[in-house]
Formats: structure tokens, C-alpha cells, sequence
């Protein structure tokens, strides 16, 4: 990707959403969430409406409730996610998913910086579905500090509630340039972009890259398989947007090329 450069940036924080950036699991959260609503309110369709990429654990129950008209209560939101967790972990199992590309030789590539940054979670699962779906894996240990669903419904909030606890971690308060989030979903980039943090948008899940770019994320990829360290980093660090054109042409997305001569010419 082509850009030019401004002012260096300094990243103390890098946040990783799960699903979709770190691994997939091949649908083990969708399936569980609809075992959990037949086996504890009935619901035989309890995933119908319902968009899961980009959201937490809890809002999700939530808008379930609403749709087939019970109380959305803590209680009830309760009683669902504990059954959630242990038929998550059934699911997973069976089948435990994938980690996406070139995840693990980043996570290390960071470590290995001169001044590695902390790195944390910023996901919408409940911290037990996290460390379900990381641990076999060999990830959930990867991560000093984070947000979970279970610390608010709202993804904008998790983000402020994981600067406070990595700017906890470091010993000294957090200004959103100082943190990079990378996600799949344009909630991540939004969620990021409430705490003025930069975004590396992957489309290794729920969005793909032409999606992403809508958004204007900092920094848009195909995968991170390959990507360097000092780019996550620097990611938004630069007067232009950083685009993967050779991703966008392989997608057949060339909006740029209208097919014709410039009428100028």
C-alpha cells in the first residue's frame, strides 16, 4: 500500500477483536446461541433477524428477547448466557475453528518491537466464551488487558472501558491516538473511532475489504498474513489512507476505472 508519511505515531496500546480477526470458528457462536434459546425460553428460532457480526454477547440476547416479546431483564440475559457458555464450549469441541492468517506471527512481531506496545481484547464475547474460543488456540495467554461484553452492551463503551484499563495497566492515562484496534466489522472501526483511537480493518470475517474501506479505517487489509508490526503501528500515521488496491483489484472491485478515457483526453 502507497502513502506519505506526517509525524511519527507512537502505539502503547493494540486492541484485537476475536471473531473474524483472531480466529473463526466455523459458526460454533451461532449455534450455541440458538441452542441456548430453545433450551431456556423455548425459541426455536432464536437466531432469526439477528446480525452477529460486529456486536457483544449481550446486546444480542437482549434484542432476542425483545423480538419474541420477554422481559429483557438482567436475569433473564443471565440465565441465557450461562447456558450460552456451556453449550460454547460443547460446540467448540467439535469443532474449535481456525486461527486467522498471519495472526500468530504478528502477536509475536509486536512482542519482539524495540517498544512493544500492551496488547489487548476489545470483543463483544463474555470474557469465559473469549477465553473458550482463544484457549485452544494456545491465545488466550497473548493478552494483558481488555474489554469483554460482559463490562457493558454497547461496543462504543467496551472501547472506553479497555482505554481506561490499558492506560490502568501502563500506569499513566491513554490518549486515543495512542491505540490501534483491529477488527473485521465496521463496529470495530467505529468503536475505535469513539475513543479517537486508529482502526486496521482485516477482511478475514464478517465484512469484506470494499465494505470496510466505506468506513474509512486507517488502515484496510486483505488478511494480516505478511503485514509487518511497524505497519499495525503506524497504521493512520500518514496524510493518505492506506488501501491494499492489488486486494480490491483481485476482489473485481475497480470503481476508480470508469472504462473510458479521461474527457480531458
Amino acid at each position: 500500500p502507497e502513502t506519505v508519511r506526517m509525524g511519527a505515531v507512537t502505539t502503547r496500546l493494540v486492541l484485537f477483536d476475536i471473531d473474524g480477526t483472531l480466529i473463526r470458528t466455523g459458526g460454533a457462536g451461532v449455534r450455541a446461541f440458538a441452542r441456548a434459546a430453545e433450551l431456556v425460553f423455548g425459541a426455536g428460532d432464536g437466531t432469526r433477524d439477528l446480525r452477529f457480526h460486529g456486536r457483544t454477547d449481550g446486546s444480542l440476547v437482549s434484542e432476542f428477547l425483545r423480538n419474541h416479546r420477554l422481559d429483557d431483564h438482567p436475569a433473564n440475559r443471565a440465565r441465557f448466557l450461562d447456558a450460552y457458555v456451556f453449550l460454547l464450549d460443547e460446540e467448540l469441541r467439535r469443532s474449535r475453528g481456525e486461527i486467522c492468517p498471519g495472526v500468530t506471527h504478528l502477536i509475536a512481531a509486536l512482542r519482539d518491537c524495540p517498544e512493544p506496545p500492551a496488547i489487548g481484547l476489545l470483543t463483544g464475547n463474555i470474557r469465559l466464551g473469549a477465553a473458550l474460543k482463544l484457549t485452544p488456540h494456545g491465545l488466550a495467554q497473548s493478552f494483558v488487558t481488555g474489554a469483554f461484553g460482559d463490562d457493558h452492551l454497547d461496543r462504543n463503551e467496551l472501547a472506553r472501558v479497555a482505554l481506561a484499563r490499558g492506560s490502568g495497566y501502563l500506569g499513566r492515562p491513554l490518549s486515543g491516538n495512542e491505540v490501534v484496534v483491529i477488527g473485521d466489522t465496521q463496529a470495530d472501526i467505529q468503536c475505535a473511532r469513539a475513543i479517537g483511537a486508529r482502526c486496521v480493518a482485516v477482511a478475514t470475517g464478517g465484512e469484506s475489504l470494499p465494505e470496510l474501506l466505506e468506513h474509512s479505517p486507517a488502515l484496510a487489509l486483505e488478511s494480516l498474513s505478511g503485514i509487518a508490526a511497524e505497519s499495525i503501528l503506524d497504521a493512520g500515521g500518514c496524510t493518505e489512507r492506506w488501501v491494499d488496491w492489488e486486494a480490491l483489484y483481485c476482489a473485481g472491485d475497480t470503481r476508480w476505472d470508469h472504462g473510458e478515457p479521461s474527457p480531458g483526453l
